[in-house]
């Protein structure tokens, strides 16, 4: 596993020395560094917890509510045409 080093990227790891010869062990059992390693096991999970995270998961009933709401959108308020014939924008 090849990495480019940038300078900024550094993260330190208080361990015990026992907790490091056992990551160090492993590592050197499956011809990685130690960093090499510790970022194997720890990316899919950072990325699965950030999928997690921004993924919106609804019930069917909901998706169907959704999709019946996007094909068959309700007619707008009044104080929403009202503004829109005057101009106005967000911006």
């Amino acid at each position: 596993m090849t990495r480019t080093h940038t300078g900024s990227g550094r993260v330190e790891l208080r361990l015990q020395p026992e907790d490091k010869a056992v990551l160090a062990r492993a590592a050197a059992l499956e011809r990685l560094d130690l960093t090499s390693f510790i970022l194997r096991a720890a990316m899919p999970r950072a990325k699965a917890a950030i999928a997690e995270a921004e993924q919106l998961k609804l019930s069917e009933r909901d998706s169907l509510r959704v999709l019946d709401l996007l094909e068959n959108p309700p007619a707008p308020p009044e104080r929403l045409l009202r503004a829109a014939r005057a101009g106005f924008t967000l911006e």
